[in-house]
């Protein structure tokens, strides 16, 4: 094997972890919450926009594939357990968003890794973004027709997004200042 090889190697094997660490990060914060009706509060996100920002959009949003294919396949890393019928829950969507979320906020950070702090918060809000679209639209799309409990667009709007967004929006701030320390720290 020549040097070039054993560094491919050694550098996938690198990534692997990396992934791996962040999975099993975001599958703690599944279980570090704050119960508000509807959208529970957690730190996944702190943790999903995190792997963006350190692992890159391919690897970050890979990880929370990881994620989402363990929960999938019954281990109990979502909030309320998992399971093939988890996409049947309401929230499912927030965890597709974080896959969604993870990759831009990934690709924004990768534009220009040693960039400003406020490139590092927009692409974390960028993210964030990309969570809430997904959520909520799957949120009213579950409720109104597949569960049969009609959710109409202000309590959408309330419980969806304005209960939950002043803790979000603390966690992208959080998640961009730690990222940008780590990167500069670790020359990712």
């Amino acid at each position: 094997m020549n040097r070039s090889t054993t560094s491919r190697a050694r550098h996938s094997s690198v990534s692997l972890m990396r992934m791996g660490i962040f999975t099993a990060l975001i599958a703690v914060g599944a279980f570090i919450r704050i119960p508000v009706p509807v959208c529970p509060f957690t730190l996944q996100l702190l943790f999903t926009t995190l792997a963006g920002i350190l692992l890159g959009s391919r690897r970050g949003g890979g990880a929370v594939l990881v994620y989402l294919a363990l929960g999938l396949a019954g281990v109990p890393v979502f909030t309320e357990g998992g399971g093939i019928a988890y996409i049947f829950q309401p929230t499912f969507g927030y965890l597709i968003g974080f896959a969604g979320g993870a990759w831009l906020t990934g690709r924004i950070v990768e534009m220009a890794p040693s960039g400003s702090l406020a490139r590092y918060v927009v692409a974390c809000f960028a993210g964030l973004a990309v969570v809430y679209g997904c959520g909520m639209v799957y949120v009213y799309v579950i409720n109104n027709f597949y569960l049969g409990t009609p959710l109409g667009l202000w309590p959408l709007i309330l419980y969806c997004f304005l209960m939950a967004v002043p803790g979000d929006i603390v966690l992208c701030l959080l998640a961009a200042v730690l990222g940008r320390k780590i990167r500069r720290a670790v020359m990712l």
